[in-house]
């Protein structure tokens, strides 16, 4: 597999930015043509370090890439798998993939390079020696190197302290990584293994970029520490960093970090790590011009010279002629002997040439996806829409022995067009995200390919390589292969084209709940991606447990059709929690692959293809009331996981919140952040406490305290807090354990609160009045005890509810212990 390239910025990510796809081509301005050619006498690198997408500064990288013009990359350690998601249910594995998927969107805005390690987010840490310990720390230390042996960066700048003033374990695990890894990756004796494709390397100083919120009083008078003014306005681009910075921002939407755009100076402060320390400048001493290459003098002027003159005579009216002086540059390249920035700055003149020509590129597939075996064809389309003298030699499908010659001149602004056809192969299918395709640890994925490692993504599945011909050079352009379609309301659509199995199984539920010996109807959706597919659905069972009929005929006619069955599945007392797996058979061929698509507007459409299974859970269970009424919020599996154990449940939207509709629910539950989320909650929540005053039942999940859409949610006072307790098998303590929520109607034990997964909750009360029971205690070790966790309180003739327990997490986990404690708690009142 070829290598993904990381350098989607060597120009101006202005470029690439496109609405709603990494795919649809970009043909970049005058005004952004020229900021490319200003950075051709540029040679800086400098590497922003931090743990999760979201924490890094995208001001300084908005600012270092489009003013200074440095190459600059952001390597964040993992990929936010661990945290919560404020625009759907995906957690973990997928929410790891739409978080990746939102760096790469910031950095096609803020003009960065994004890199990653094998570190896997397992949730919140309180300390750097927990992070480093599940982390396999040399693991994540050599993947650190690695990406700066290949970066070079000239500084390294940490987005937070060794001393744990960030706050998470995972922030100070960074910058100590970030620290040793600057020495080592100059040392020969480091990870020796990487030496040969890469070369020691040695930044010039590595610095912390001091937050405000951990170090209110920084200035640039303390010892060790300098100032940048990253407030920069561009008029060439007409904007500033600041306002480039906040669209950036605004792509971590799965955090709910939409940010608004500054102007005017925005200082920011770098303190001293190690290295040559900066005296008056963070980019003190660093040599960014042709002669940092220590070619002769001559060699130097020329290049340095050659780069001057196509930015002085650049007309912005006619790009197309600097082709010519940007040829005559790629060929000085040609001899520059220095491999890194030969390559880097070949790869900005090749851009530039075909920015100039205005040379569009797209190559369509007829439909999304293919499954090996089929016959595909692409509509490729190439137009020099401002001319110049470019003649169309060839086209090649990568990988296969797919190509044609064309030797065709392309005529100013007339479209070309080629259709090409090509067999798809086994070899082309990767199977989701490459990190996600073996079993890894708590703390890393297992990447067996070590020139996978730091890299966001995949390559394409498949590229198109088209050859022109300029001045007697050739100039190779590869174009993944997307599907284009047209939306009535959005208009034109890019999603990628993705090689996949010729068939898929979904499990309609990711977990079955069997509250004692049962059976249940488990349905599960078979989809064939290739037409004419025939083969058998196997599944089998352990011991415990039974399933009938245990095996399917399948048979389909057209591309995507799909077929559904039912097996029934029956627990008995002996049965264990286990995952029942799905298989389709073809003679000797076994597919085992679910599908799911991620599908949201601010990025490429994601296909994830995890093992086909679903949790068996046998649990004894018993539950008071039946109808259930639920109120969105960010997003969570609540009302599937009740309706999974017997319960009715129904979606409430705020025209449902009236007193003759409310009074028929046996109790309400609201999802995750829903005081965060809602904009109008401030009217809601006055009818919701009526309903509980009223003699219902209603439980509030968790909230932040941070930008809470109304104060008024609890009858009486509750003050949120950050407390959190991260263990997931930390200690439990009944604090009133002859309370309801803890004997009705399921008798809840310690064993109850075994099998979980991640955390028991988060940002818990701090303080609550006397009205409210405080019903459990647990705590990280060497903290002190977190009380407020579950608070339950009488109201009126009904119960009220908060609880910060991570209920989001553990249902979909098939974790029998919270299903019995939540199914008490919605039986509250009916006793």
């Amino acid at each position: 597999m070829r290598k993904t390239t990381t350098w989607m910025g060597l120009l101006l990510t202005v470029w690439l930015a496109t609405a709603a796809s990494a795919q649809r081509p970009h043909q970049p301005s005058s005004a952004e043509i020229y900021q490319g050619i200003k950075k051709l006498n540029v040679l800086g690198n400098v590497l922003y370090l931090a743990a999760h997408p979201d924490d890094e500064n995208t001001r300084f990288i908005a600012y270092a890439a489009n003013e200074l013009l440095y190459n600059t990359a952001y390597l964040s350690l993992t990929r936010g798998d661990g945290g919560q998601n404020l625009i759907g249910p995906e957690l973990r594995e997928e929410l790891g993939i739409i978080r990746t998927q939102e760096l790469l969107a910031a950095r096609r805005i803020d003009g960065g390079i994004q890199y990653f390690s094998r570190a896997n987010d397992f949730g919140y840490s309180k300390t750097a020696e927990e992070t480093l310990e599940i982390w396999d720390k040399d693991k994540v230390l050599s993947d650190t190197v690695r990406v700066i042996r290949e970066f070079r960066p000239d500084v390294i700048v940490c987005r937070f302290p060794i001393d744990g003033g960030g706050g998470h374990g995972h922030h100070t695990a960074s910058a100590m990584l970030g620290l040793e890894a600057f020495h080592l990756a100059a040392d020969e004796a480091a990870y020796p293994e990487q030496l040969g494709p890469l070369q020691p390397w040695q930044a010039k100083r590595i610095v912390v970029n001091t937050g405000r919120w951990w170090n209110p009083d920084i200035s640039a008078d303390d010892p060790g520490v300098v100032a940048l003014d990253v407030g920069a306005y561009n008029k060439l681009l007409g904007t500033s960093c600041g306002e480039i910075a906040a669209r950036s921002r605004t792509m971590h939407k799965s955090q709910g970090f939409g940010a608004t755009g500054t102007r005017g100076e925005q200082m920011e402060y770098f303190e001293h790590l190690a290295g040559e320390p900066a005296q008056e400048s963070l980019f003190d001493g660093i040599d960014t011009g042709w002669t940092r290459l220590g070619l002769p003098e001559e060699q130097a002027e020329w290049l340095q010279a050659s780069g001057r003159e196509v930015m002085e005579s650049f007309d912005f009216e006619a790009p197309e002629q600097s082709l010519s002086r940007l040829l005559a540059m790629r060929n000085l390249l040609r001899n520059l002997g220095n491999e890194f920035w030969m390559d880097r700055k070949w790869k900005e003149v090749d851009r530039l040439i075909q920015a100039c020509a205005g040379l569009y590129v797209e190559a369509i597939a007829e439909d999304y996806w293919a499954a090996p075996g089929e016959t595909v064809s692409v509509q490729i389309e190439v137009v020099a829409r401002s001319g110049g003298e470019i003649q169309w030699s060839g086209l090649e499908v990568l990988g296969t022995k797919a190509a044609e010659q064309v030797q065709e001149r392309l005529p100013a602004n007339q479209r070309l067009e080629r259709v090409l056809s090509f067999p798809v192969s086994a070899t082309m299918a990767q199977e989701g995200p490459y990190w996600l395709k073996e079993t890894g640890t708590l703390g890393t994925y297992r990447v067996d390919d070590p020139e996978l490692i730091g890299t966001p993504e995949n390559e394409p599945d498949v590229s198109i390589a088209l050859t022109f011909q300029m001045e007697g050079q050739n100039l190779t352009i590869e174009v993944p292969v997307a599907y284009k379609w047209n939306d009535p309301v959005h208009g034109e659509r890019w999603r990628p084209f993705v090689v996949c199995p010729p068939v898929f199984v979904n499990f309609q539920e990711p977990s079955q709940i069997f509250a004692g010996p049962s059976s249940k109807p488990v349905a599960l959706t078979v989809k064939a991606v290739e037409p004419g597919f025939q083969g058998r659905l196997e599944l089998d069972c352990p011991e415990g447990w039974s399933l009938h009929p245990s095996s399917f005929p399948l048979s389909f006619t057209s591309k995507g059709e799909e077929q559904t069955v039912v097996v029934t599945v029956t627990a008995t007392e002996a049965a264990q929690p286990f995952d029942l797996r799905a298989r389709v058979v073809r003679g000797e061929e076994v597919y085992d692959r679910s599908l799911r698509e991620i599908d949201y507007d601010h990025i490429p459409t994601q296909i994830h293809m995890p093992v086909a299974q679903s949790r068996m859970v046998f649990v004894e269970l018993a539950r008071k009331g039946q109808r259930i009424g639920y109120v969105p919020g960010a997003g969570d599996t609540i009302p599937e996981a009740l309706r999974n154990v017997g319960y009715t449940v129904d979606g409430l939207q705020e025209a449902d919140l009236t007193t003759e509709n409310l009074a028929r629910y046996d109790a309400i539950i609201t999802g995750i952040r829903l005081l965060n989320v809602d904009e109008r909650i401030g009217f809601s929540m006055p009818k919701l406490l009526e309903y509980c005053e009223n003699g219902g039942t209603l439980v509030l999940q968790y909230n932040t305290r941070h930008a809470l859409k109304t104060d008024t949610f609890s009858p009486f006072p509750i003050t949120l807090s950050r407390d959190r307790v991260t263990e997931e098998d930390a200690e439990v303590r009944f604090l009133q354990p002859d309370h309801p929520v803890l004997n009705t109607p399921n008798q809840l034990t310690q064993a109850d609160f075994d099998g979980w997964v991640q955390e028991r909750g988060l940002y818990f009360p701090s303080e609550w009045a006397p009205e409210y029971d405080a019903v459990l205690s647990w705590n990280d070790q060497g903290e002190s005890p977190k009380d407020g966790s579950l608070l339950v309180a009488k109201y009126g003739k009904g119960h009220y509810v908060y609880t910060g327990i991570s209920f989001f997490r553990e249902l979909p986990a098939g974790v029998p212990g919270a299903y019995r404690l939540l199914v008490n708690l919605l039986s509250l009142g009916h006793e």
